[in-house]
């Protein structure tokens, strides 16, 4: 089978624990990332661009940092909306208020103001776990979604309480169409995913699973609670705030507070939940799947020839999220990324018995 890792041997312990050990990983990823940066460009629509891909591509991230903190490090958060917001609003200020300001520097400080954030929401995260701990990230929801409501200096004394962007531009060149557009997304989702999954296979991620798992054994053998909780804090608010600056500039261009309220957190939650807690793949899985269920619930009863109204379409799209994370839960707790471990794994051995 083609998937073999016959005559792959490991000679060092830096080859063992190598970021893709298997070759084949490491040919497919080479394959995606090229056909991504310049087969996706040329072929896709303009508003395959605006509707599926760019959304996607920043779910994603953001679900990255959400997956650090949930997924590794078994700290609960309702707030990603509140982080999201704090980055987008804060990239804003930057570029208007300091002129010349480069845009990826904004976004950059974005993901710095929300790391403030998600730290210093963080802090009750040491003393308080489980749903107490869920309410305290509620909270920062719902004084982000105050704050930027009630605060004119936020949006920059505008009097329907939205914001816009002008043109984008990163190191003079023109970022203009939805193509372009796509590019900066894709770069900054491969540098941060690769980011990340340095980060939680490194010692400050066994940290993190040491907490998740038992953190009381973790303290025992040395792991200081306050160090390895609010890292996964401030991380997880870095790239959601990046996240939030991008979905703000180059998604939506123009945003009002609601754009990033609570219903935009629990998505978040559920797209790791689908697609697998503890996984960086499975945020790439549960974002596609959020971003292309209510396409197919569109599309697909009308190739069918079924008559759906749009407001059915969006209870169905409720009831299924809901049904598939109660399935999920029971079933599979590891989502869609264990699923695909599991198929991984059976082609590794195939055709002998597992």
């Amino acid at each position: 089978m083609f998937y073999r890792e016959n005559g792959q041997f490991k000679s060092s312990y830096r080859a063992d624990t190598a970021l893709f050990p298997v070759a084949q990983d490491r040919w497919v990823l080479l394959a995606l990332a090229g056909v991504a940066f310049f087969v996706v460009p040329i072929v896709a629509s303009d508003y395959a661009f605006r509707a599926v891909i760019i959304p996607f591509l920043i779910l994603s991230l953001a679900a990255i940092g959400l997956n650090i903190l949930v997924g590794y490090c078994g700290q609960i958060s309702l707030g990603t909306g509140a982080f999201m917001a704090v980055g987008a609003y804060a990239a804003y200020n930057l570029q208007v208020r300091i002129e010349g300001m480069p845009l990826l520097l904004a976004v950059l400080g974005g993901g710095l103001c929300a790391m403030v954030a998600g730290v210093l929401f963080g802090i009750p995260s040491l003393r308080i776990r489980g749903l107490y701990l869920a309410v305290a990230t509620l909270a920062a929801q719902f004084f982000v979604d105050w704050f930027t409501n009630r605060v004119p200096w936020v949006t920059n004394d505008s009097s329907s309480g939205s914001v816009s962007v002008g043109s984008l531009e990163v190191a003079g060149f023109a970022i203009d169409t939805p193509a372009q557009r796509y590019l900066l997304c894709l770069s900054f989702v491969v540098v941060f995913a690769l980011l990340a999954k340095n980060l939680v296979r490194g010692a400050i991620g066994r940290e993190w699973m040491a907490m998740r798992d038992m953190d009381v054994a973790a303290s025992v053998i040395g792991i200081r609670p306050v160090n390895a909780k609010l890292t996964a804090f401030a991380v997880s608010s870095f790239i959601v705030g990046v996240a939030g600056a991008l979905w703000g500039f180059v998604h939506l261009g123009a945003w009002e507070p609601a754009a990033f309220g609570l219903d935009k957190s629990l998505q978040l939650l559920f797209m790791i939940i689908i697609g697998g807690l503890g996984s960086i793949a499975g945020s790439f899985f549960g974002a596609a799947f959020i971003v292309m269920l209510p396409l197919f619930l569109n599309y697909v009863p009308h190739w069918l020839g079924i008559a759906f109204s749009t407001a059915t379409a969006a209870h169905l799209e409720h009831m299924i999220f809901g049904a598939l994370i109660v399935f999920f839960l029971i079933v599979e707790p590891h989502g869609l990324a264990r699923l695909w471990s599991t198929a991984r794994q059976k082609l590794r051995l195939w055709p002998f018995p597992h």
